[in-house]
């Protein structure tokens, strides 16, 4: 599946709003984003057993989006998994619940010979995006990644494409400053608030402490999104998400939206249709370079279809929505 990327011009345009400047190419240093490493011989089997995605598929260079799930199917995180060179996983996700999913993963390794470990403060995540962003990368990498979700290796370094045109480039602390100075000289560098903004206009979710255990993959169109197997047999959580699919009983899913106001994750949405019962929450938010909050927003799809959906309450300022680059069934 491919995606067209989040912006191919200067301008960015929302309804009812003017336009709004935003750099065409630029650089960022996602550090809301840390990494979790998955070392030992058992690591790609214990995976394999509590993530949504297919991890046994992965090789040195390849990634894939996927979640972590409670047993009740519920996301407790998602993220952006990938294999070094020495066959060990890295995982990026949001640095707000690391710790927590660290925690609670380390207690299910049990006798499996698999170590968890924060190397967060040991690597740094950069992020570049615009129709310039391959080429500036040439200049400064060996090898660039072409495909989506193909990762290539380079000393110290991996570069991630992901599926919306953009890349991410882990590198460990000892090449990152200069790696960061030569990408700043050719993109413009933003900050990490602009990242995620780029992630809610590929509707890409980030599940954060304030979305935890609120959403099945489905809603969030994790599986759109290729980070869902349904043929790699059994995974933490995986009876429910399998229902769920083959029942056809996805009565949310997420939209891309905006908001004259401000907003933020995990909160409440309401609809006409569904009186003072919530019609759907909030999964991300950032300010939108074209006025008010862009939006990622899990609702009923009812509701968005035949109905007017508002944050906070009946009351509140109403949601309009704007097409996502993926078709959502």
């Amino acid at each position: 599946m491919s995606f067209p990327p989040p912006f191919t011009t200067s301008s960015v345009e929302t309804p009812s709003t003017p336009s709004a400047t935003f750099p065409a190419n630029v650089s960022a240093v996602l550090d809301h984003l840390g990494i979790l490493r998955f070392a030992g011989e058992d690591a790609a089997t214990f995976l394999q057993g509590q993530l949504t995605c297919d991890v046994q598929s992965l090789t040195v260079n390849s990634s894939t989006y996927g979640a972590y799930c409670s047993p009740k199917g519920r996301m407790l995180a998602t993220c952006l998994l990938w294999r070094d060179l020495a066959g060990e996983f890295a995982m990026a996700l949001s640095r707000d619940i690391l710790a927590s999913i660290q925690k609670r993963l380390s207690m299910f390794v049990l006798r499996s010979r698999v170590n968890v470990a924060d190397i967060s403060s040991e690597h740094a995540l950069l992020g570049t995006a615009g129709p310039a962003a391959a080429g500036a990368l040439r200049r400064v990498l060996a090898e660039v990644p072409e495909r989506a979700h193909e990762v290539r290796h380079g000393p110290g370094s991996a570069a991630i494409s992901l599926p919306d045109g953009r890349f991410i480039l882990a590198c460990d602390d000892a090449g990152a400053p200069a790696l960061r100075r030569r990408i700043a000289e050719l993109l413009e560098p933003v900050a990490s608030s602009a990242w995620r903004w780029l992630d809610i206009c590929s509707g890409v979710p980030r599940v954060t402490a304030a979305t935890q255990d609120r959403l099945v993959p489905q809603m969030a169109n994790l599986e759109l999104l290729g980070g869902v197997s349904f043929t790699k047999g059994c995974y933490t959580g995986q009876e429910i998400v399998a229902r769920t699919q083959h029942l056809g009983k996805v009565k949310r899913r997420m939209f891309l939206a905006n908001i004259a106001a401000a907003a933020a994750a995990g909160d409440d949405l309401y609809s006409e249709d569904l009186g003072d019962q919530a019609s759907g929450l909030v999964v991300n938010a950032e300010s939108s370079p074209a006025g008010g909050t862009d939006v990622l927003a899990a609702v009923q799809i009812a509701s968005r279809e035949g109905s007017t959906v508002h944050l906070g309450s009946m009351t509140g300022p109403a949601l309009r929505f704007r097409p996502l680059p993926y078709p959502v069934a």
